[in-house]
């Protein structure tokens, strides 16, 4: 059995890596290979991203999947591009202004993160909210990236309730 050990490297740095992964695959491949594996992560598929070799020249395993339970309205691989590249942009932008990257551990699961940079886009007048996440899966050679759309509604709500 493999040996795994865990490591750690800054917050900004793995965020740098997620989105030259997510631009590598869904920017710079063909489009038929990027909307082929859109089709997975929609039916629910796990999907290989790559294998990257750390500074420790430890090797780690980065997969993608996505939940788009939260999506509003019908999903296609247009509107899917489109929160890619918006959530890209928007992580080059806090990146670039050295702005501090929050995360939040999700169900209480510190081995599962996510970021609060969002992308909201808007399809057929209906607002739609994609996170970047992430399963580091402590003692595994393998990190599960997770592009997610969060329900649209609870940030109208959080808007509304700040006092004008």
């Amino acid at each position: 059995m493999a040996q795994t050990h865990s490591q750690s490297i800054p917050r900004e740095q793995f965020l740098t890596l997620c989105a030259n992964l997510l631009h590598r695959t869904f920017v710079e491949a063909t489009r038929t290979d990027a909307k082929n594996l859109y089709r997975d992560l929609a039916a629910g598929k796990l999907a290989p991203l790559s294998t990257v070799r750390m500074e420790d020249q430890s090797t780690v395993r980065f997969n993608l999947a996505l939940d788009h339970s939260e999506f509003v309205g019908r999903l296609n691989y247009g509107a899917f591009r489109a929160s890619v590249l918006t959530l890209i942009r928007n992580i080059g932008e806090v990146l670039r202004d050295k702005r501090p990257v929050n995360v939040f551990n999700a169900h209480d699961d510190a081995d599962s993160i996510v970021f609060a940079v969002s992308a909201v886009t808007v399809e057929a007048q209906r607002p739609n909210v994609m996170v970047l996440g992430a399963d580091l899966a402590a003692g595994h050679a393998a990190v599960t990236v997770r592009l997610m759309y969060l329900d649209p509604a609870q940030f109208a709500q959080a808007e509304a309730a700040q006092p004008a």
